[in-house]
């Protein structure tokens, strides 16, 4: 058994070790996101030979904000260097190429797991379902190693079910040490354009809200269960995220903030914070 995923340090996106398989795998299409077109299996126009971006510091000014948010949690330089042992899509075959796109959306959501199960492992509130938790890391690490072929016949959605239901158990009991009897649960909520200044969502459960545009400036979000929680373009100006969990770098780098916004140690401040209006 190969060694597991020691931090989620070790779940970040190297660009150094991929081949590009973001900007060349999946599609995207013209909007506020993305300034053109692009079929899955083409390469960005931006795509440069060495595999890096050309206007990888210009992104956002020439409306690619949609690559800005996005992070592949690791699979790429999974894919490129494990899967398919370095070999490059440029050079190998066509059958090559087809199964090593196909593969990485796979080892993405698989990868994002392993962000979620290795935070639930430091969560010490978690500690009566962490024999579970490791074993589900154990077994999801074991799924991104298996070959192109068994990657394309993987249930995925039945392998996120499964680990899923850890995840809600880990969140009741991380939630337990907020505010007792008054957590919210605003599971799935539309909460688009929401007025969320000041509010009190210590505790709360955000699974999957749809938070996008909502004005959350000062709220306290402390100890908040974040997973799948839609923050684009979501103001964080000075709220208080201390002890958040389940939350990624895509979430926040789809949000607003600014130098007062508290952040769980799991996430950065994204760059353009610090431009943000």
């Amino acid at each position: 058994m190969p060694e597991l995923i020691a931090d989620l340090a070790d779940l970040r996106g190297d660009c150094a070790q991929c081949f590009g398989l973001c900007c060349v795998a999946l599609p995207f299409a013209t909007s506020a996101d993305f300034a053109l077109n692009k079929p899955a299996g083409t390469p960005c126009p931006n795509l440069q030979g060495d595999h890096r971006c050309g206007i990888h510091a210009e992104l956002r000014t020439k409306g690619f904000t949609g690559c800005t948010v996005y992070d592949c949690f690791g699979a790429g330089q999974k894919v490129s260097q494990v899967t398919f042992a370095g070999q490059d899509w440029r050079t190998g075959s066509k059958e090559h190429t087809r199964r090593m796109f196909d593969t990485f959306p796979v080892v993405r959501q698989l990868h994002e797991l392993l962000w979620y199960l290795t935070e639930a492992l430091g969560l010490p509130a978690a500690r009566p379902v962490h024999a579970d938790l490791r074993e589900a890391l154990e077994e999801t690490e074991r799924l991104t190693r298996q070959t192109p072929e068994e990657l394309a016949a993987l249930d995925v959605a039945a392998h996120r079910q499964r680990v899923n239901v850890l995840l809600l158990r880990t969140s009741e009991l991380a939630r337990e040490g907020g505010k007792k009897g008054k957590r919210k649960d605003r599971r799935g909520a539309d909460l688009i354009g929401a007025r969320l200044r000041g509010a009190d969502l210590r505790g709360a459960s955000l699974r999957g809200a749809y938070l996008i545009a909502a004005d959350l400036t000062g709220a306290d979000l402390r100890d908040t269960d974040m997973i799948g929680a839609d923050l684009r373009d979501a103001d964080l100006t000075d709220a208080d995220l201390t002890g958040a969990f389940f939350l990624t770098q895509p979430q926040v780098n789809a949000a607003r903030g600014s130098a007062g916004t508290r952040l769980p140690g799991s996430v950065s401040r994204p760059v353009h914070w610090a431009t943000s209006g």
